[in-house]
């Protein structure tokens, strides 16, 4: 059997212990680096304008994108028999929370829904106050919305920053796009 000294073991922690901390080192700059090009990515695409809209709520109140003028917006579109969008829906409504000072307002449209759903009474159910646009079925093709969930943040300046279609809850690109959207 072959003897080992005391300085091979030594040797053998110390660089086990450097690769660590590079590994830590390389992927705290991996993580810089991606929010930096998504960062980028934010300044290059934010030429897009969101769209004018009109809808009425569950309540016949109308609603449009024109009374959240100058303010930073979450447009959510959902459906309530979508599990997608109430596993993003808590998200949402801590992001809004969380910069709610800056003035962000989350703002949701139903659309696709079956027949006799009821989306804000849905909402108010699932213990949120959030205001919900019923059959937005015009609405959701004006802005190419793909399916449910569709998440648009738009700046005060109207221009649409980032559009999700994923009902990731631990992606860092939502809490990005909020710090994008309240930027005066």
């Amino acid at each position: 059997m072959k003897e080992i000294s005391i300085n091979q073991v030594y040797y053998f922690i110390i660089s086990h212990r450097l690769l660590f901390n590079m590994n830590q080192i390389f992927k705290n700059l991996f993580y810089t680096c991606i929010s930096f090009i998504f960062i980028i990515s934010f300044t290059i695409n934010a030429k897009e304008m969101a769209k004018p809209w009109q809808l009425y709520t569950q309540s016949g109140q109308i609603i449009s994108l024109e009374q959240y003028k100058n303010k930073p917006v979450i447009l959510h579109f959902w459906a309530t028999w979508c599990p997608y969008c109430k596993k993003l829906q808590p998200t949402l409504v801590e992001l809004q929370k969380k910069y709610q000072a800056e003035g962000v307002e989350l703002v949701s449209i139903s659309f696709n829904e079956d027949e006799g759903a009821l989306p804000q009474n849905e909402i108010n159910e699932r213990g949120y106050s959030f205001i919900t646009a019923v059959m937005g079925e015009e609405v959701a093709q004006l802005y190419g919305v793909p399916g449910t969930p569709t998440t648009f943040f738009i700046n005060r300046n109207n221009e649409i920053i980032f559009k999700t279609s994923s009902s990731d809850i631990t992606d860092p690109r939502l809490d990005l796009a909020l710090k994008e959207i309240i930027k005066k």
